[in-house]
């Protein structure tokens, strides 16, 4: 059985052939039940070729009807549209087809759709040659080259795999800026937005390039650009839908910073400074459990009262590339603040309720940004500050106390490998976090009680303020 109906959206009128295209239920008190035009031939192969056109042209009416506010130029926009989206459907059915009859006539449909979408001439030239409308006669063509999978636009898949991405928000943002960025400099260097157009050599001019298309953006932050078209070309390898990864290795070069241009560990004197001053109560505990645990700003705060346990374990959410929740032992220092924290609350409750989190669930914000804007706010109050000339950021922020944490962990004595356990650095041969007992958490109980904070004043010890 032939794949496409001779008769679909025809029916004889006289001796000649029609359009005929069903109405919605909800339209038809007003357009009736059925739109219909005249084709102008008795010709059923020619009107299979006009068909096409005519019903994108009735189909935009309708979906004018639908929504007012459309014109009737969008809605036949939306008809080329649902065009192009045909014409990825033929792609596949023309991948699946082995029976070289069936392919053929997926390619006869195809043939006559081309024809339609590109419509009728609009003039003759001075060689006799038929002249099409020029944006009409390029959707042909790339319908055609679509439907025959000869062409695939860069972007088409890209909503799929984002729906298949298990990662935040952020990084989706970053998926989809990453894609703007290559379409427009696909259209800016003149290269064919589609997949089989884009070489090793074409990713290497886009990396070229990147910097003059995005003014005040650092190589670290376009680099983050490249990986996540790396990450989506894997993906479509996966899928057969490309050779290879052209983005496999392609960075940008990030200029060499000498040692007193990297953001740093605090001193010991800026740590007493941020622990002795005016801080409100929240903010000193949080500042206490940071340097005590060496876990980042966001995953402190979202610590709820069933992660931090009775036998005396943080259990911290997985943050950057950990695979599952990270267990910390408690620091005995912090079981003043652990304990007031939990106190008269429900498992599910929040141990810092005075940062709770987003509540627009489009913003791509962790819970943590205005606890790091507070934070930053205080630091600057006290006086500790270390900012570079030609550096948008400063050398010490909120990170800074896991940096410290790590350092003195290390200076007394702490191997490598378990300092690596706690604070959820790649650890090789070794799995730790689904474990709540045993040689491994009593490593890990070490190292974190081998750091103490630096005495606050003569002969007392660093304690944490009531709130």
């Amino acid at each position: 059985m032939s794949l496409s109906s001779d008769r679909m959206f025809l029916e004889r009128h006289g001796n000649q052939w029609r359009v005929v295209v069903n109405v919605p239920k909800k339209l038809r008190a007003k357009l009736g039940t059925k739109l219909k035009r005249s084709l102008g031939t008795d010709s059923l192969k020619e009107a299979n070729r006009l068909k096409w056109d005519v019903i994108a042209e009735l189909k935009a009416v309708i979906a004018h009807e639908e929504n007012p506010s459309l014109s009737l130029e969008a809605a036949r926009s939306i008809s080329r549209e649902q065009a192009i989206q045909q014409a990825v459907r033929f792609a596949e059915q023309r991948k699946g087809a082995f029976e070289p009859a069936t392919r053929d006539e997926i390619d006869e449909e195809i043939d006559w759709q081309a024809e339609s979408l590109a419509g009728r001439p609009i003039a003759i030239d001075e060689d006799g040659h038929e002249v099409f409308d020029p944006d009409r006669l390029r959707l042909a063509k790339d319908f055609a080259q679509l439907a025959r999978g000869d062409k695939t636009p860069i972007d088409l898949h890209h909503e799929k795999f984002l729906a298949a991405s298990h990662v935040k928000a952020r990084t989706l943002a970053d998926d989809k800026r990453a894609m703007k960025l290559l379409k427009d400099w696909c259209s800016r260097a003149g290269v064919p937005p589609y997949l089989q157009a884009l070489t090793k050599k074409e990713a290497v001019r886009f990396c070229d390039d990147l910097p003059e298309l995005t003014a005040n953006l650092t190589p670290v932050t376009l680099n983050k650009y490249v990986s996540r078209l790396s990450v989506y070309w894997t993906w479509l390898e996966n899928r057969h839908e490309v050779e290879s990864n052209i983005w496999h290795g392609r960075r940008l070069r990030e200029p060499q910073q000498t040692t007193d241009q990297k953001e740093r560990p605090f001193t010991d004197d800026e740590v007493k400074t941020l622990l002795k001053g005016p801080a409100e109560p929240a903010m000193d505990d949080l500042m206490r459990i940071a340097a005590l645990s060496g876990a980042r700003l966001d995953a402190i705060v979202c610590l709820k009262v069933k992660d931090c346990r009775d036998d005396g374990v943080f259990v911290f959410k997985p943050q950057k590339k950990e695979p599952g929740p990270r267990l910390c032992p408690i620091h005995s220092e912090l079981i003043e603040i652990v304990e007031r924290r939990k106190k008269g609350k429900a498992p599910e409750d929040d141990i810092f309720p005075e940062w709770p989190g987003v509540k627009k669930s489009t913003s791509l914000r962790e819970r943590s940004f205005k606890t790091s804007n507070e934070f930053t706010e205080y630091r600057r109050s006290v006086g500790v500050e270390d900012r570079r000339d030609g550096k948008r950021r400063g050398l010490v922020n909120f990170h800074s106390f896991r940096r410290w944490f790590i350092t003195k962990a290390e200076q007394a004595g702490q191997p490598e490998s378990t300092i690596a356990v706690v604070v959820g650095h790649k650890r090789q041969g070794m799995t730790f976090g689904v474990y709540s007992g045993g040689p491994l958490l009593e490593q890990a109980r070490q190292c974190v009680e081998a750091v103490r904070l630096p005495t606050l004043r003569d002969g007392g010890a660093a304690y944490g303020k009531s709130a």
